[in-house]
């Protein structure tokens, strides 16, 4: 059976042009110029007579699948929270078609055989492509290092994401055997002798809460430290989730300098401050009923986030990627003082990005694209692009359709985002990965 995807303008790489795509088993067989003369059916109706299925997407837009360096699938573990196939659901339903997963699961791929186990849990339900990642510390306790040489070959990078590595020299050596094994260091950088807090940026949400917040120097000390071993080691590296202005400042220097760093941030970060925050809580909304805004690091300062968006106009900020990290939902009901960090969003990034960055001329949609797609697609190895030949991983979205987020709807199992009842554009219509069609108003 063949698939062809009439009429939409299609990403190239460099610039959208009308295109027809045609598909067969799970590869791209041609990219024409947008004049085929098939017949145009209804979605999932069949030409009986030439066998190919023809979606006529006119008017639609045809990007790479997305990719995301940074998600939780929670499993093995912690499957209460998200599985590999209720991830890989919300990852289709948003137009990712790649998502690499951190290692802070039970056990942590930090062996063999403890890989194994997760191995086997995306080979059963990967409905995309699932790439893990391996630790660098033993069951991510920072004490020594996992068996690194030995997952190598398996996982996309190394990370202790969800814990900093305070051990100058510990890291120094992951950095040096990461660098002998063609691997990137992606660290999340969490200097927990001055973190300060453990719920909410050092800010003036704190200060009208009466408490101890997370400060900045918690996050740009340790890259400021990490980078300075890259360059002295020449490995590899890339920074987790960056938030704050002294974090865009750190890694601009050290791209200067000639050191081989990278960075991303999340959708989040981008579009909300602790303002955000601040005016639910003026407006009488309780802490309690504020657990979506949770997660670590924290939403910082209006500066901050102005910080992050010319960190991204000028590519100091390489990619986007969610965090997308599910609770279950009495974790975060505990709300914004004892519920657990961390938020969902795989299902709304693009549309919020595209709402909030797009429409506004803060960055263009090819740019938006290259940050989702191309970007972290290079820096990970991972194969990325629509062209004769390559893999059918793609995404199609209709960016005129205007709708409001509802979490309710959502294909994972975590309902906890900021971006709750945000009014957006752009309506992700299918994604297809490993030969298979998701429609992704399936289920609303």
């Amino acid at each position: 059976m063949q698939t062809l995807l009439k009429g939409a303008r299609v990403y190239t790489g460099s610039r959208f042009e009308p295109a027809d795509v045609l598909i067969e088993d799970g590869r791209i067989v041609s990219v024409s110029d947008g004049h085929s003369s098939s017949r145009a059916l209804e979605v999932d109706e069949v030409d009986k007579v030439n066998d190919v299925c023809v979606y006529d997407l006119s008017g639609k837009y045809i990007f790479p699948g997305f990719v995301d360096v940074h998600v939780h699938f929670r499993e093995p573990g912690f499957s209460h929270k998200e599985t590999i196939k209720t991830g890989s659901e919300a990852a289709a339903a948003g137009g990712y078609t790649d998502v690499c997963t951190m290692p802070n699961l039970d056990p942590v791929p930090d062996s063999s055989e403890h890989l194994a186990i997760e191995e086997k849990a995306i080979a059963n339900a990967g409905l995309i492509n699932v790439y893990p990642y391996g630790s660098i510390t033993v069951a991510e306790q920072g004490s020594a290092l996992s068996q690194m040489e030995e997952i190598a070959g398996r996982v996309i990078a190394f990370s202790d994401d969800g814990k900093g590595i305070p051990d100058t020299e510990l890291i120094r050596e992951a950095m040096l055997r990461s660098k002998e094994l063609g691997k990137l260091i992606a660290e999340h950088c969490e200097d927990m002798t001055c973190i300060g807090g453990s719920r909410i940026h050092a800010g003036r949400v704190a200060n009208m809460l009466g408490i101890k917040g997370i400060t900045s120097q918690s996050e740009w000390k340790m890259i400021e430290r990490d980078v300075r071993i890259a360059e002295e080691t020449g490995c590899a590296y890339h920074v987790c989730h960056i938030s704050t202005a002294e974090s865009v400042d750190i890694i601009r220097k050290a791209k200067a300098r000639g050191v081989d760093v990278t960075c991303e941030t999340a959708p989040h970060y981008l579009t909300m401050c602790e303002e955000d925050i601040l005016v639910k809580l003026e407006n009488g909304e309780s802490p309690m009923n504020l657990g979506r805004y949770k997660m670590n690091p924290p939403l910082r300062s209006r500066s901050d986030m102005e910080a992050l968006l010319e960190g991204l106009a000028d590519g100091t900020i390489d990619m986007i990627a969610t965090d997308h990290a599910p609770h279950a939902e009495e974790e975060k009901a505990r709300g914004l003082m004892a519920g657990l960090m961390g938020v969902v969003g795989l299902e709304c990034a693009f549309p919020v990005l595209y709402t909030r960055l797009v429409k506004n001329d803060v960055i263009s949609l090819e740019k938006l694209v290259d940050l989702m797609t191309f970007a972290p697609a290079r820096r990970f190895g991972i194969e990325c692009g629509i062209e004769a030949g390559a893999c059918a991983k793609l995404c199609v979205y209709d960016l005129d359709e205007k709708y409001v987020i509802d979490p309710s709807k959502f294909r994972s199992k975590g309902r906890f985002t900021p971006f709750d009842g945000w009014e957006v554009y752009g309506k992700c219509i299918m994604t297809i990965c490993k030969d298979m069609v998701f429609h992704a108003d399936d289920r609303n």
